[in-house]
């Protein structure tokens, strides 16, 4: 009971960051700036990322400052410039559906990296998220046209995002989730700082509920959602985070109806309840709840080690030492069927090992005087 609470715990909490991540479309439609992708990214990750990294005052050593810089960007910088991109030229619901893509391609990406070969069960939640996702890009699709360079822009940052997430999980920091999470927000800040700054020239001005919508995605939508994301990708694996997080679009479907206005219909309905439960059947205790049953009786007749055959002429219901450790020959006839044969619990059984009996009368009722000291 206690360990399924604390799976689904962990699972709540892998979920919170995707959900959060979900909100992105709505919140940069609704009060950003338009067409500034690059500074939003920008600002979302690297002010964040200093105020983390002045607060723990820890730098990477050795292998790590290469490796920051590379799944900063990947995570991070590159993801951000993408993400944002595609969210000013696509609906939000299907911005968000999008990245549900991410679970086929952290499996095959895992294989790749990880030699992890995808479960089954897996593969057919990722595929039944998919047609989820299909449901509700179709139904987006038919509110305004679809724009194939947002399209473009918002798959390319899932491939990126999985390559990031794998490597994460494949090259094991040392250092706890927080400090791992600044390292990258201020790497992948600082990747995305100069280009903005060429493509897009100075930062534009803000009002209130720009800088509202910029302290949100930056202190959840960044800090605390990638700490949470990055502390799921330890316990639980790429492969399920990246399930899990398939309850983004169902957010941001949600967000797109009652912020932005966009339509809701049946289908949205039964896709969000495909993708739902996709994300419920992958999971270790549904998984565990639903396998769980009582072994017929041929299982457990092959589950029972071997019993060897009793000694000749020993009488049914006596106890058998098995294996038998030898013992010292005696003279005395008798003494040697006197004495009692201890069993060894380190010991292997094999055809070779013979049986005793631990009482005297039923070996003397089938051997002749002196029979038991031959036989030892």
């Amino acid at each position: 009971m206690e360990g399924n609470r604390a799976s689904w715990t962990n699972i709540a909490l892998t979920a919170l960051p995707a959900a959060i991540w979900g909100s992105t479309y709505a919140v940069t439609q609704q009060w950003l700036p338009p067409g500034r992708p690059l500074f939003a990214a920008t600002v979302r990750a690297l002010p964040v990322g200093l105020l983390m990294l002045l607060w723990l005052r820890r730098l990477p050593r050795g292998d790590w400052w290469w490796r920051s810089l590379v799944v900063g960007s990947l995570n991070i910088g590159l993801f951000y410039a993408l993400l944002f991109f595609a969210a000013y030229r696509l609906p939000s619901g299907l911005g968000a559906t999008l990245v549900a893509t991410a679970p086929m391609v952290t499996m095959g990406v895992s294989w790749l990296l990880l030699g992890q070969r995808p479960a089954r069960v897996s593969v057919a939640a990722g595929l039944v998220g998919l047609v989820g996702v299909a449901l509700l890009v179709l139904q987006n699709g038919l509110d305004k046209p679809l724009d194939p360079v947002g399209l473009g822009a918002g798959l390319l940052a899932v491939v990126l995002s999985s390559c990031g997430f794998v490597l994460t999980r494949k090259w094991a920091p040392t250092d706890d989730v927080v400090t791992m999470t600044s390292w990258q927000l201020v790497a992948g800040g600082l990747v995305l700082l100069p280009i903005g700054l060429v493509v897009e020239g100075a930062p534009p001005s803000l009002d209130l509920p720009a800088v509202g919508a910029l302290v949100y995605l930056g202190l959840l939508g960044s800090g605390v959602a990638y700490v949470l994301w990055f502390r799921g990708l330890a316990i639980l694996g790429p492969t399920s985070a990246s399930i899990i997080g398939l309850v983004n679009p169902v957010v941001g479907v949600l967000l797109g109806v009652a912020l932005l206005g966009e339509r809701f219909g049946p289908v949205h309905l039964v896709a969000m309840v495909l993708v739902v439960g996709s994300v419920l059947a992958a999971q270790d205790p549904v998984r565990a709840r639903f396998s769980r049953r009582a072994p017929s009786t041929g299982e457990r007749a092959s589950t029972r080690g071997h019993t060897p055959a009793l000694p000749s002429g020993a009488p049914a219901g006596k106890a058998v030492a098995w294996p038998p450790t030898p013992t010292t020959p005696s003279t005395s006839s008798s003494s040697g069927s006197d004495r009692a044969v201890s069993t060894s619990p380190g010991a292997l059984p094999s055809a070779a090992c013979a049986c005793s009996v631990s009482t005297a009368d039923s070996w003397g009722a089938s051997a002749p005087t002196g029979a038991a000291s031959r036989r030892r």
